[in-house]
């Protein structure tokens, strides 16, 4: 709903606006075609041996690399090309893309998108926008660090009603265990054999995610102070991290390094959607 409101806003700014998954490949040609039609609507002539380029341009780690991919990809598909195929540098970290890089995307006319290293600005004196900017990886974890990033997080959450939606998590092992067995159709028997196969350190997990949901919305809801207070919401997010590291099986002999590993899973598992889909910033108040 929010991306509609958002769609909505650019569209009131006279700006074009699309919605994309660069994963998805029916979203893909939906763009693609969308594109295609735009740069022929630049030329209105029966000429089609003319080329256009489109240059992709963003902060860094947006995904601007892989929609490059996927459009190029699709794109070549569809326009029955032979010959290899090119791949722009992906990576869950920034700064990987150093060099501008031309992916074919349409023949007839010859169109090509351009993959370019993102931008920031010299310098972010709003201490807001950096906290976010770090959040979503469009900084170096290590220039902020990690814990501080996974503290952000935490306090988002927190104050905001994401963390309801995992109310039906929160029941005793038991219950749990035996919904489990009942959904799935499986005995005890296949139950062990099953969670033989699984691997606790391995954070990505489905049942440590899970239990990581779980946790986080018990400590919320059973907190007794006020998390619009400073001091009540550190002690919080110190609370969820004591919590995290049981959860995350993480010893506790490693000290100060314990909670930076907690921090490093934890923002993990939020950049890969699994801790649930968020929005930054608020549409702007005219809308």
């Amino acid at each position: 709903m929010l991306v509609l409101e958002w769609k909505r806003y650019f569209e009131q700014q006279k700006c074009i606006s699309y919605g994309v998954n660069s994963h998805n490949k029916e979203n893909i040609k939906e763009l693609l075609n969308f594109l295609l039609a735009r740069v022929r609507e630049l030329k209105r002539t029966n000429d089609f041996n003319y080329t256009a380029v489109i240059m992709l341009i963003g902060i860094p780690n947006v995904g601007k690399s892989a929609l490059a991919n996927s459009l190029h990809q699709i794109g070549r598909i569809s326009a029955a090309e032979k010959g290899k195929l090119k791949h722009a540098i992906v990576s869950p970290n920034p700064g990987e893309t150093k060099d501008i890089s031309s992916l074919k995307i349409g023949s007839h006319p010859n169109v090509y998108v351009l993959d370019t290293p993102g931008v920031l600005p010299p310098k972010i004196l709003n201490t807001e926008v950096y906290s976010k900017l770090a959040l979503t990886g469009s900084i170096r974890d290590c220039l902020v660090g990690e814990r501080g990033i996974a503290q952000y997080f935490l306090a988002l959450l927190n104050s905001s009603d994401e963390y309801k939606k995992w109310a039906k998590l929160s029941m005793n092992v038991n219950d749990r265990t035996f919904l489990d067995l009942e959904a799935e159709g499986l005995s005890s028997c296949e139950l062990d054999k099953k969670q033989k196969r699984q691997y606790p350190t391995d954070h990505t997990q489905d049942f440590i995610v899970h239990d990581v949901r779980r946790t986080l919305f018990e400590t919320i809801s059973f907190f007794d102070g006020n998390v619009q207070v400073g001091e009540d919401l550190s002690r919080l997010i110190e609370t969820q991290f004591t919590s995290l590291r049981e959860v995350f099986q993480v010893p506790v002999e490693l000290g100060e390094e314990a909670q930076n590993k907690v921090a490093a899973k934890l923002l993990n598992l939020f950049r890969t959607g699994r801790l649930g889909h968020y929005t930054l910033d608020s549409l702007p108040w005219h809308t």
